[in-house]
């Protein structure tokens, strides 16, 4: 594992989003994640690979599957991991961002993973902190982590991410999600459309990267390599943008009549949580063409590797 940092090209002190990195800085990720899925499945992961650094998982939104699975790739590896939110810190009681970072400066910890509301809040921290920063969802900006564990499992079953087509559909205006996913399939050669009501996804969508835009599921899930529904982000959401749940899952909702205008055996992902019968109906959640769970298992793998990776990269103070 040493010898794939050596070969790596511009390695990176952070993880804040996927925007600007190329081809060649995002391989090395997916494959050292990708031998982190064997080792994880064999029960035979390295746990002394972060003995001796602390990983400190601030989180200023609720979060289930993404704390967790940071927590479990830092003690899988044998890291100090400490757990903080909103509501048991200083923050709830007006503490700034700032003040946060001088606190967790004092702190010396190694790896700071931050979730939070604002866009470009681990941005901020990550030059305030001498702590390795990663992303783990920033407003409705990136999710870096979770378009490497979504690319993962593609590339795991499709062999290449090269020439795939892959749709993402639903509220793509609100979601970190989307946007990390195209910056990193458009980077990696894949072609990527997008699907959904004119109020969920705005005309700045397009000039991410070498975007398709479509308004009817109809077309742009025929003949796709794999589907991506995305969760309605009503808390995001201004008025009037859905008219109902019911509404939106008649025009939008991923069904098997819909499924079934993409290729033969194309892939279903979800970045979780569903709302079934909303995105997604259930049947098609649970079908065998869904690898929903298995972006699970591949979160846990991925965060690992960067962990490992950025740990390696850090000069310490």
């Amino acid at each position: 594992m040493a010898e794939t940092a050596a070969r790596d090209p511009l390695p990176r002190h952070h993880l804040l989003g996927i925007e600007g990195m190329t081809q060649a800085e995002i391989e090395p990720y997916l494959d050292l994640a990708a031998s982190y899925a064997l080792l994880s499945r064999s029960r035979t992961a390295p746990r002394d690979a972060l003995r001796g650094r602390t990983l400190i998982n601030l989180f200023f939104e609720d979060s289930t599957r993404t704390r967790t699975s940071f927590e479990l790739a830092g003690k899988r590896l044998g890291a100090d991991v400490i757990n903080m939110t909103v509501a048991t810190s200083s923050v709830n009681k007006g503490e700034t961002l700032l003040d946060t970072a001088a606190t967790l400066n004092a702190m010396r910890c190694d790896l700071l993973v931050v979730r939070h509301a604002a866009s470009g809040a681990p941005a901020l921290l990550a030059r305030k902190v001498e702590a390795s920063v990663v992303n783990a969802g920033d407003g409705m900006h990136e999710h870096p982590t979770q378009a490497l564990l979504d690319a993962l499992t593609l590339r795991r079953h499709l062999g290449t991410l090269t020439g795939l087509t892959v749709a993402i559909c639903g509220d793509v205006g609100h979601s970190r999600v989307a946007r990390s996913n195209i910056h990193l399939l458009t980077a990696m050669g894949s072609h990527v459309r997008v699907v959904g009501p004119p109020t969920l996804v705005p005309e700045a969508i397009a000039r991410l990267g070498a975007v398709e835009v479509f308004h009817t599921m109809e077309e742009g899930l025929r003949d796709v390599d794999a589907v991506m529904a995305l969760r309605l982000q009503r808390e995001r959401m201004g008025a009037g943008l859905v008219p109902s749940a019911r509404e939106f899952f008649r025009f939008y909702g991923l069904d098997g009549r819909r499924l079934a205008l993409a290729k033969p055996g194309a892939l279903v992902l979800h970045p979780g949580p569903m709302n079934r019968g909303v995105e997604i109906a259930s049947d098609v959640a649970d079908s065998v063409q869904s690898v929903i769970q298995e972006q699970v298992e591949m979160g846990v793998a991925v965060r690992m590797a960067v962990l490992d990776r950025l740990s390696r990269m850090r000069v310490p103070a």
